[in-house]
């Protein structure tokens, strides 16, 4: 039975971002999944993630900790959706780990990576409920941060190959 997919990108409410990295799906997969790995590039510099938890499976949970310069937390607790292995994660703010509602949803997002000329090619998009949350994320800088995010990503990706992974 094939799994249905969301619609993805309704550019009213989405935000994404799309690039090719030189690197194979498994690499990215893994900087993705390891929470080790993932601390290493999730929030832009100088900001720091001293906390992630990861339970890789439907209804498991995903928190995450921001430390901005200041000492300031930002911790953001979520639920995975989907989760097939160096393809696909999907994650939401909207459902707490076992699928319980969260007080408040923000966004959830949907990262697909798929094999390019090049290497790999890595989509992040960030689904919201409202013009209001898609226009309040874009405010907040999500090219510009999600970007050097995903440009940290790819510099430990790097450092990954170099050592073997």
């Amino acid at each position: 039975m094939a799994k249905a997919q969301p619609k993805i990108a309704d550019n009213k409410l989405d935000l994404t971002l799309s690039r090719v990295i030189d690197a194979p799906r498994s690499l990215i997969w893994k900087a993705w999944t390891t929470p080790e790995h993932l601390k290493k590039w999730w929030a832009p510099r100088p900001y720091e993630t001293p906390e992630c938890i990861m339970d890789l499976r439907p209804g498991g949970r995903f928190f995450i900790v921001m430390r901005a310069p200041d000492g300031k937390e930002y911790p953001n607790d979520g639920c995975f959706l989907e989760i097939v292995e160096n393809e696909r994660i999907v994650f939401t703010d909207a459902l707490t780990p076992g699928w319980r509602p969260a007080k408040q949803a923000f966004f959830t997002a949907v990262i697909t990576l798929e094999d390019a000329p090049g290497g790999t090619r890595y989509t992040a998009v960030a689904m919201h409920k409202d013009d209001a949350d898609r226009a309040k994320h874009e405010a907040m800088g999500f090219h510009q941060g999600w970007g050097k995010c995903l440009d940290q990503l790819v510099e430990l990706v790097g450092t990954m190959r170099g050592s073997g992974g």
